[in-house]
């Protein structure tokens, strides 16, 4: 498996690892990777989740129980479900949207691809998506997964965060850069 020594230094990579090694052996990472979806976010959608995922006074039983209930109503893998289980057993539960970031990583990392974030003061259409996809692409030599946002501070233009890089093409920098040169 070729992920960065710093995820599986982790954590929630050391949990990430170790699943996506078994979802590999089972064949099914591009089921777990829809699981964890699904999970992530039904912690973003409800409440009763995400305090379920955080509240130290769930003991590790009730909250196993109730994963293998929810699991099957979220139409979770086995895999995942049982993962799920081994996270409420040694109270990890916590740590699942770490565990999600740090699984998307790996498999990305696996099919080579990698994943940038554009941000943008305005909704991006899928046109100017998929060109700059492309632009992205020619220039890393991998496939580029998109993950747009809006940030209305920029005032317009772009940044694109791309592993530990970043490209700062938006106004607000701009109009910065200009006043600090001309304190100068």
């Amino acid at each position: 498996m070729d992920s960065s020594a710093g995820i599986q230094a982790s954590l929630p990579g050391r949990y990430a690892s170790a699943l996506f090694d078994l979802a590999s052996e089972a064949g099914t990472v591009t089921a777990v990777e829809s699981d964890l979806e699904r999970l992530s976010n039904a912690l973003v959608d409800s409440r009763e989740f995400a305090r379920l995922t955080t509240n130290p006074r769930v003991s590790r039983a009730a909250a196993g129980r109730t994963i293998a209930a929810l699991a099957p109503q979220m139409g979770l893998s086995q895999l995942t479900a049982n993962f799920l289980g081994v996270l409420a057993q040694n109270r990890r539960l916590s740590q699942l949207p770490a565990v999600i970031r740090a699984f998307r990583t790996i498999a990305a990392a696996q099919r080579g691809e990698v994943t940038a974030e554009v941000t943008s003061a305005h909704a991006l259409t899928d046109q100017q998506l998929e060109t700059l996809r492309g632009k992205l692409t020619a220039r890393e030599g991998r496939t580029v997964k998109l993950t747009a946002r809006t940030d209305p501070a920029l005032l317009g233009g772009i940044v694109v965060t791309l592993g530990s890089k970043r490209i700062d093409a938006s106004i607000r920098t701009r109009l910065n850069t200009l006043a600090q040169a001309m304190r100068a």
